[in-house]
């Protein structure tokens, strides 16, 4: 078993009422690596100024940690069956929108990678879905959240 850890910092900035929903959303997460994000609300769903539109919003995060674990995972994968990657580029695209319980949710994540190869050893098509089922399986973070992850492999 592991334990992860997260700071999120939030402060009222000087002048801010607060109690008429006028302040800013803008906050830090911390990680114990000695990293610290910017983050805010999305502006999708805290109109600016509230929202500060160049900091990491929570579902920009969330559809990272998906791919970045899928990709992880994948790399691993890839290791093992002796195939060498140059370089793995996901434009991953997440969609928010009410759930089958009318909730607002993030409902679907499109993972979208383009993978290079080198080497002699060059994956088909089925290889290259076996080793992408096989990450979305192994995915911690996938197998932790109900939305819907999918792979649309990009050649």
């Amino acid at each position: 078993m592991s334990e992860y850890t997260a700071v999120i910092r939030w402060a009222r900035s000087e002048g801010e009422c607060f109690i008429d929903n006028q302040y800013s959303r803008g906050h830090t997460w911390e990680f114990d690596g000695g990293v610290i994000v910017p983050a805010s609300s999305s502006p999708h769903v805290v109109p600016l100024p509230y929202s500060v539109e160049t900091n990491v919003d929570p579902e920009e995060a969330f559809i990272a940690a998906l791919s970045s674990c899928h990709m992880l995972v994948f790399l691993s994968i890839a290791a093992k069956r002796k195939y060498i990657i140059e370089s793995y580029l996901d434009n991953a695209v997440g969609l928010m929108e009410k759930d089958g319980d009318g909730k607002t949710s993030v409902t679907k994540v499109r993972l979208r990678p383009h993978i290079i190869f080198s080497g002699e050893r060059q994956p088909t098509m089925e290889q290259l879905e076996k080793m992408h089922h096989l990450s979305h399986e192994n995915c911690f973070i996938a197998n932790s959240v109900k939305t819907a992850v999918t792979t649309e492999i990009i050649v």
